[in-house]
This record gives structure tokens, C-alpha cells and sequence, in this order.
């Protein structure tokens, strides 16, 4: 293990940690506060986090990082779903952690909902932004709509990348990434991983359409959450206003109040 993985004990480290076949960038406060790991949207970077990091305070021991490809990370051969969830253990493995809140977004949710239902003994719990809704929103249609909106993106988005708004992924490896979500989100797929946590979730749940999106599909989507909280009595959710792009930037504080809720049960159960 190189210095850069090497765990902090009071003050914040910024730096590279080695995964496999790449680094990932990550950020670590320190400290003794509740471990609180956040995990991204899809071809987000970990900046997105500063507002809720900032409603909690120093009193949080809080840990971002970029995934592969994504901000500062490098490259990968590997950009499948359970590589994101492999990295979750390695960066906490890295930063010397073993039980941590998992705080997702989008994508991120979906990841922070399989480590939590894998790893029940690690995990005090879960707070899902806007992600993990169980619903069969891929089709043959939706999956040439991802293609084509790729395809027709992919002139500008390098263009992008030196600005860390875009990962420095191929048009083809990110509309196959999200593909990929589509199969993971099916309900046959993560109804079973939802209804199998028994851990502490809750969900901060937007309100309006998404990128990508059309009319009210993302509310449709949203709705099979209703299923979810009637069969599991460790999840709950609260909506806000914020649309799916910017609930980080505007409900950030219901977010940071999920967090507070999740630790306080934790607390309640040690």
C-alpha cells in the first residue's frame, strides 16, 4: 500500500488510490466522526457532494470519490456495475474504514443499495438520492434511444472532458453503462436486493423528468418505490421538489437530514 492509501487519522487527504487496472481520486475529512462514503451519479464527480457535506459539518468523517474515468480517476478496461461496487471496498479498505453510511445518487444509489444489502454487518445504513427505483423502464426502444442519444452526443464530448463535465469514456461505453442500469433496475432484478436489505435506508426522492426522460416517465418510475417501502419496513422515503438534476444543489438539506436519521438509528441499535 502506497502513502496515498495510507489512512488519516484527524486531518483531511486528498489523492490517489490503486484499484486494479486504474486510481481512483478520493477525498477523506478524517476525523473521528461517522464514516459517511458517497457514490456519484453516473458521469458525475464528486463535487456534486459539497453542499451536503457542508449542511453536516465537521462533525462527519466524509469521503468522496471520482469513479473510474470519472473527475480525476483514470481510465479502466472494467466500467461494468460490479466494478463500482468493488471500489467501494477498496476505498474504504484504503482509508482504513470498515463500517461506513453509504449515500448515493442516481447510479450511485443503485451501487450504494447492492454494497448495503451485501454487506449488512458494514453498512449502517443507506440514504438513496433519486436512484434505485425498481421498474422495467428498459425496452428495445429505450435501449435505441440510449444509443442514438450517445451517438448524437458523442462530437461534443470530448470537447468536454478537459473540464471534468464529461468522463473520459467512449459515446459507446457510456450508453452501454447506462444500458446496463436499465437491466440492473428491472424489478425482478433489484426488487429482491431492496426487499433483502436489513439495513436502515431511506430515499430523498425528486420530483419532475430527468435527462433523458420524456413526460411523466421519471414519476412512473418513481412510483414503484410505494411496493418497496409496504415490503420492507427498514426503508422509508421523503419527496422533495427538486428535479433529479438538482436535488444535490437544492434539497441538500433533506439529504444531510437522511444522513443525521440513519446514524441516529444506527446509534439506537448499538
Amino acid at each position: 500500500m502506497t502513502k496515498s492509501s495510507t489512512p488519516a487519522s484527524g486531518t483531511q487527504w486528498t489523492g490517489m488510490v490503486p484499484v486494479e487496472d486504474t486510481a481512483l481520486a478520493v477525498t477523506d475529512t478524517g476525523g473521528p466522526g461517522v464514516p459517511v462514503i458517497y457514490l456519484n451519479g453516473q458521469f458525475a464527480t464528486q463535487g456534486y457532494w459539497r453542499r451536503v457535506i457542508a449542511e453536516l459539518g465537521a462533525e462527519w468523517r466524509h469521503i468522496t470519490y471520482d469513479e473510474r474515468a470519472r473527475g480525476r480517476s483514470k481510465r479502466s478496461a472494467d466500467y461494468s456495475f460490479e466494478a463500482a461496487v468493488r471500489d467501494v471496498d477498496a476505498v474504504l479498505a484504503a482509508r482504513g474504514v470498515d463500517r461506513a453510511l453509504v449515500v448515493g445518487w442516481s447510479y450511485g444509489a443503485v451501487v450504494a443499495a447492492h454494497w448495503a444489502g451485501r454487506n449488512p454487518e458494514r453498512a449502517l445504513g443507506a440514504v438513496l438520492v433519486d436512484g434505485a427505483f425498481p421498474h422495467d423502464w428498459l425496452d428495445e426502444a429505450m435501449e435505441l434511444r440510449i444509443r442514438k442519444l450517445f451517438r448524437r452526443m458523442s462530437w461534443f464530448l470530448p470537447l468536454l472532458r478537459p473540464t471534468g463535465l464529461a468522463p473520459r469514456m467512449t459515446a459507446e461505453q457510456q450508453a452501454e453503462s447506462n444500458i446496463e442500469l436499465g437491466r440492473l433496475s428491472r424489478e425482478r432484478e433489484l426488487g429482491p436486493v431492496l426487499d433483502g436489505i436489513t439495513v436502515p435506508v431511506r430515499y430523498v426522492v425528486a420530483s419532475g423528468t430527468s435527462f433523458g426522460s420524456r413526460g411523466d416517465e421519471q414519476e412512473r418510475i418513481r412510483t414503484s418505490l410505494d411496493a418497496v417501502t409496504s415490503r420492507n419496513p427498514h426503508i422509508r422515503s421523503t419527496k422533495v421538489a427538486g428535479s433529479h438534476g438538482a436535488i444535490l444543489r437544492k434539497d441538500f438539506p433533506a439529504v444531510a437530514e437522511a444522513v443525521r436519521e440513519i446514524a441516529a438509528l444506527d446509534g439506537a441499535r448499538r
